[in-house]
C-alpha cells in the first residue's frame, strides 16, 4: 500500500485536518452509541439490581482503562517511529473487531475480556492528537483542538441518541451498529488518511519511554506541561466520575430511561459543538490560552456543583447548557501542551497524557461509582446522597484551578515558550 505524502502547505494542512476530524468523529460515535446501553447490558447480567450493577460497571470500566493505560503510551511511540497513518488505521480495525465480540458476549466474562480488548485497541485518540500536532501552527492550535471538540460533540449528539433509541428495541443491537461504524472508519482512513510525520521527523523505539511510567517520565523534559499534567489528572478523574456515573445517578434519582439518558447526552454533544466550534477560537485570542484555562475550570467547579444538588430531572438540561462554556479548558490545555512540545516527542507525550487519562479512568469508577454512588444509594448509607460522585468532582476541579494559578504564576508565559527544549537528535533506524 503506498502512503500519501506529507507537506507543509496550508492547503494539505486544511485537508489533513479534515480527515482527522472525520476519523475522530466516526470513532467517538461509535462509542458514544452504547454510552445507554452497557450498564443496562450489565444489569441484566448480574440480575437487574441497581447497586451490584454499580460495582460490576465499575469494575468494567477500570478494566477497560487499565488496559489503555499500558498501552497508549506504546502506541504513542510506536507512530513516533513508524508514523501516525498505520497505527491509526490498526487501531480503529481492532476496535471494530472488538466490538463484535462485546455484541455476542454470552456472560459478563465475555464482556469483560471484550473491554479489555478494546482498551487495548481504543488508542485512536493518542495518535489523533499528535496528527494534530504535526499538522497544526501556533496560530492554528487552539482552533485545530477545538475541532477535536466540535468532532467529539457532534458524535455525543447523535451517537448516545441514537445507542438510546437502537437500544431501546434491542439491547445488543449498537454493539453491532458501533462495530460496522469503526470498520467504515478504517477503511476511509485507509484510502484517504494521509500521513502526517515525515520520515525525517520520526525517533527511534524506546521501551524505556513507552511503558507507562517511562512514557510519563518524558514529561518532566517540559516543566510546564508536567505541571498541566497534575491538573490533568485532578480534571480527568472528576470527569470520568462524572461519565461512569452518569446513567445509573439519573435512572435512581429521575428515572430515566435509555432513550432519556441518550437524549440528555446528544444534548452535552450539541452545547460542546456549539462551544468548541464557536467559541474556543475567539475566547482564546481575547483571553489567551492560560486565562481561557482558568476561565474554563472555575465554570466546571460550579457545574459539579449544580448536578449534585439538582434535585428535579428538568434542571439537568439548564446545567448542561450553562456548563457546556467550560469546554473552552481543553482545547486550550491542548494547545499549550501542542506549543511546548517538540515535534519528535509529540507521541510520546500524547501516550503518556493519554495513559494518566487512563489512570484516572481506572480509579474513577472504582471511587465514584462502585465506592460513593454504591454506597450512598444502599441500606447500609446513613443519608441517601446519590450526588455526591458530583460533590467530590467540584472539589476535584477546584483544586486544579488552585494548582494552575500557583504554576503559571511561576512559569510566565514567555519563559515556557523560551525554554521550549531543542527536539531530540535521536533518528529511526
Amino acid at each position: 500500500m503506498s502512503e500519501p505524502a506529507s507537506g507543509s502547505g496550508r492547503g494539505r494542512r486544511q485537508a489533513a485536518m479534515i480527515f482527522i476530524f472525520f476519523t475522530i468523529f466516526i470513532d467517538v460515535l461509535g462509542i458514544g452509541i452504547i454510552i445507554p446501553v452497557l450498564p443496562e447490558l450489565v444489569k441484566q447480567f448480574v440480575g437487574g439490581e441497581t447497586a451490584t450493577a454499580g460495582r460490576y460497571y465499575g469494575l468494567l470500566v477500570a478494566s477497560y482503562a487499565g488496559m489503555q493505560f499500558l498501552c497508549a503510551p506504546i502506541v504513542g511511540s510506536l507512530s513516533d517511529r513508524f508514523g501516525r497513518r498505520p497505527v491509526l488505521l490498526a487501531s480503529l480495525f481492532g476496535l471494530g473487531i472488538d466490538y463484535i465480540v462485546q455484541g455476542v458476549a454470552p456472560s459478563i466474562t465475555w464482556l469483560f475480556l471484550g473491554r479489555v480488548f478494546a482498551g487495548m485497541f481504543g488508542a485512536a485518540y493518542t495518535t489523533g492528537n499528535a496528527y494534530i500536532a504535526d499538522i497544526s501552527t501556533p496560530a492554528t492550535r487552539a482552533r485545530n483542538y477545538g475541532l477535536v471538540g466540535v468532532a467529539f460533540g457532534l458524535a455525543f449528539v447523535f451517537g448516545p441518541a441514537l445507542g438510546g433509541i437502537v437500544g431501546s428495541v434491542h439491547l445488543r443491537w449498537p454493539f453491532f451498529l458501533s462495530a460496522g461504524l469503526a470498520l467504515l472508519n478504517w477503511l476511509y482512513g485507509y484510502f484517504v488518511l494521509p500521513e502526517s510525520l515525515p520520515a525525517e521527523r520520526r525517533s527511534a523505539f524506546s521501551w524505556r519511554k513507552a511503558h507507562p511510567l517511562g512514557s510519563i517520565g518524558v514529561l518532566r523534559a517540559y516543566p510546564l506541561v508536567a505541571g498541566l499534567a497534575v491538573t490533568f489528572v485532578l480534571v480527568s478523574l472528576a470527569q470520568r466520575g462524572l461519565e461512569t456515573s452518569w446513567v445509573l445517578y439519573t435512572g435512581y434519582r429521575y428515572g430515566w430511561d435509555e432513550r432519556t439518558n441518550g437524549l440528555t447526552l446528544g444534548l452535552v454533544g450539541l452545547m460542546a459543538v456549539i462551544v468548541q466550534g464557536l467559541l474556543v477560537k475567539p475566547v482564546t485570542a481575547r483571553l489567551g490560552e492560560r486565562r481561557a484555562i482558568l476561565v474554563g475550570l472555575s465554570i466546571g467547579t460550579l457545574a459539579f456543583v449544580g448536578y449534585g444538588l439538582a434535585w428535579e430531572g428538568w434542571m439537568v438540561p439548564c446545567i448542561i447548557v450553562a456548563g457546556s462554556l467550560a469546554g473552552i479548558a481543553g482545547p486550550a490545555i491542548q494547545g499549550t501542551v501542542a506549543g511546548t512540545v517538540a515535534p519528535t516527542d509529540q507521541g510520546k507525550v500524547q501516550g503518556a497524557l493519554t495513559s494518566l487519562i487512563s489512570l484516572t479512568s481506572i480509579v474513577a469508577p472504582l471511587i465514584f461509582v462502585a465506592g460513593l454512588f454504591s454506597y450512598f444509594t444502599s441500606e447500609a448509607a446513613p443519608v441517601r446522597l446519590p450526588g455526591a460522585p458530583f460533590f467530590l468532582g467540584a472539589a476535584l476541579f477546584l483544586a486544579g484551578l488552585t494548582y494552575l494559578v500557583g504554576l503559571f504564576r511561576r512559569i510566565p508565559g514567555r519563559e515556557a515558550e523560551e525554554s521550549r527544549p531543542e527536539p531530540a537528535s535521536e533518528a529511526p533506524s
